[in-house]
């Protein structure tokens, strides 16, 4: 049975929405937060990014988290901060991530919520060709 909300056109074929499609996991615990932060880290105009490839057998997949410090503001502004974060990474990190790799996403004030989706989209992109890019 498909959810109410589903468009039209996915409720007459049968197949899943969107949102259903991602093969992202989420983090949740604070040790695996922690362990990103003290990887890789990347700046974009509209959020930072933190990666740690993991180590062989901790687990597979893409696994994302998402967070807004006090900073960004009052809880509306870190909700919908946090809300847009989670949006892009299912539009990017899918095609753009890389298995078994560990993404934070950091929200930053005035420019999370403000920045056109497209070009948070763009900013995501380019701190993950970073990120995997080739170090020196």
């Amino acid at each position: 049975m498909m959810p109410p909300e589903a468009p039209a056109d996915q409720k007459a074929n049968g197949t899943p929405p969107p949102a259903a499609l991602s093969c992202l996991q989420v983090l949740k615990n604070r040790s695996e937060f922690l362990a990103a932060a003290r990887a890789r880290r990347q700046a974009a105009t509209s959020m930072m990014v933190q990666a740690r490839k993991r180590p062989e057998g901790e687990a597979t997949g893409i696994r994302v988290g998402f967070t807004c410090s006090k900073k960004v503001g009052n809880a509306v502004a870190r909700n919908r901060a946090k809300r847009r974060l989670r949006e892009v990474a299912r539009a990017v990190l899918p095609t753009h991530g890389k298995d078994g790799w560990d993404y934070v996403l950091i929200g930053f004030r005035d420019k999370t919520d403000a920045r056109p989706f497209d070009k948070l989209q763009q900013d995501l992109i380019f701190a993950l060709s970073k990120l995997h890019g080739s170090r020196k």
